[in-house]
Order: structure tokens, then sequence, then C-alpha cells
């Protein structure tokens, strides 16, 4: 029996009649008595009897049902997962981010790439990195933006933009000349604002000042890049952050000059390694590295 012959078959088997078939497969009428006979046909017997319009399966048919059913129920699924993964991969793209790209790159690049995909649905969240690997290997996202590698073997981390952690301080800190070359830890001067003790990019700051034989004393520790920005934008103190956050602190109010020596800071695209891009997913994070790349330039 071919595919259409057993979906036909299933749904008489289950309503007993012709019209209440067509109903249930929106097809008409003489399309399921057309099918319905050439399954007959093929098989070389008839299925069911009928009387007074109403068709009773015949023993045959109810072996038939039971041998078919399983193959029936996988061939609706393999529909609905198909319709599934369709709509979402035209429709709709689900991006998670660490907060710190979120706000510094994403405005931008999301501009950027709407241009070409007007069309198309994206759900943005914002998730610390060990989240947003939970997130990609339960499906529950596309494709992520971290400045971390989780280094999981269910995860494919892709570079995608690089640059160097930078010293920002408010406007006047330095004279022009300084600001053009790379502060190290006896530079900082003043109030310094630092990062949690679990953020790995803040733990690399502090082990490199020691290194230098500096030991900073922070009276206000942040968790997030974009509040130490604001601080140092309001004349609170000096930071150390990612490139892509000092390249979006205001010019008027911050001045930023390179870490030495030099802290490597990588954008990762993170991906589940058994789930490839769509289209449009795939031109947001090309997107997003040119961006990445341009504010750091």
């Amino acid at each position: 029996m071919r595919l259409r012959h057993i979906e036909v078959f299933h749904a008489i088997m289950q309503v007993g009649t012709i019209s209440g078939a067509a109903q249930v497969l929106h097809i008409s009428q003489p399309a399921v008595t057309k099918v319905l006979q050439h399954a007959e046909l093929q098989l070389g017997m008839p299925l069911f009897e009928r009387v007074r319009g109403k068709l009773y399966p015949k023993p045959e048919a109810h072996r038939l049902f039971v041998e078919t059913e399983k193959l029936n129920r996988d061939l609706q699924g393999i529909r609905r997962l198909a319709a599934s993964l369709k709509g979402r991969a035209v429709e709709t793209i689900r991006l998670v981010s660490t907060p710190t790209i979120a706000i510094s790159v994403l405005p931008a690049a999301m501009s950027a790439w709407r241009r070409d995909f007007p069309a198309t649905r994206c759900e943005l969240a914002t998730f610390h990195t060990s989240e947003i690997v939970n997130a990609l290997r339960l499906g529950e996202a596309d494709l992520a933006l971290s400045l971390q590698d989780p280094r999981h073997p269910g995860i494919v981390a892709e570079p995608i933009a690089q640059g160097v952690m930078t010293v920002i301080a408010p406007a006047g800190s330095w004279s022009a000349a300084d600001s053009l070359l790379p502060v190290s830890a006896d530079g900082l001067s003043g109030e310094l604002i630092g990062h949690a003790d679990n953020d790995p990019l803040g733990d690399m700051v502090v082990a490199a000042c020691e290194e230098q034989g500096v030991h900073p004393v922070f009276h206000t520790v942040v968790q997030t890049y974009q509040i130490a920005r604001s601080l140092v934008e309001a004349g609170a103190g000096m930071a150390v952050v990612d490139p892509f956050t000092a390249a979006s602190a205001i010019d008027s109010k911050v001045q930023r000059r390179a870490w030495a020596p030099a802290i490597p800071v990588q954008l990762f695209l993170l991906t589940a390694s058994h789930s490839p891009l769509s289209h449009g997913a795939r031109e947001l994070a090309n997107s997003i590295g040119a961006t990445a790349r341009a504010c750091i330039e």
C-alpha cells in the first residue's frame, strides 16, 4: 500500500464513513472513494463491507490496521516536524547573548540585518554563558554570543571578532598624547571599578596587576561591563573592560587606552553541534561579526 492509501484507510477505520474520512483528511469524498478503490485493487480483496452508506471493516482490514498503525503515526509525526522546522527556519530565529554583546554590538548588527530580512521574526534573550550552553543543548536557542568559549563537547564555538581589554576613564584623565599609548597596572589611578569575583576577564585583569606588583583595591564592584561603563561615563572612576563595551562608551565622556600587556578578547558565535544554522541565522551571525569588528577597528 502507498502512503496515501494508508492515510485514507486509517481515516475510514477511525470514522467509519467516506464523508467522515474526507473531512478528517480535508479532501473530497470522490477522492477518498477513488483512493480506497485503488488500495483494494492493489491488495486484490475488499477491506470493507458497505451497508447503508457505512463501511464495516472486514477481519483482513483489522489485521492490516494493526500492522500499519505505527507507520501512520510516524508519517504524521514526520509531517508535523517538517512543518515545524520550516516555520522556525523561515519565520523565527532564536538568539541568546551575554548582556555585554546584547547592548554594545547587537543593536547596530540587527538594524543592518533587518534590511535584508524584514519579515523574519527574531527572539532575543540575554543569558550568562552557562545558561547559554543549556539553552543551545536543549534546542531552546538557535545561536548565541559570548566572550567565553565554554569548551563543551556539544557546542561549536566560532570566533567572529577579536580585540583587547581596554582601560576606560572619565574624559580629561589623560593627555591627548598619553591616550594614544597602552596603560599598565601602575598607570591606574583614582577610584577603580572592579568586576565580580566569578568574572573570567576580571580575574585576568587582577592577575595581570598582581604580576606587575600592583594589588588593586575596588570600592565599587559591578556584575556587568555596562554598569562599569556607565559609572565611568558619570565620572565615578576607571575600569578595565572588554573592547566592545569600551567602543560603545560616549566619546565626549570617556577616554580609552589599551591595557598592557595586552589581554586578547574574542567574541564567539556559539551553536549546538547537531543543529546547522538556517540561511537567515547565518546572515545574522555574519552581520554581528562585521559590526563587532568595525566597532573596534
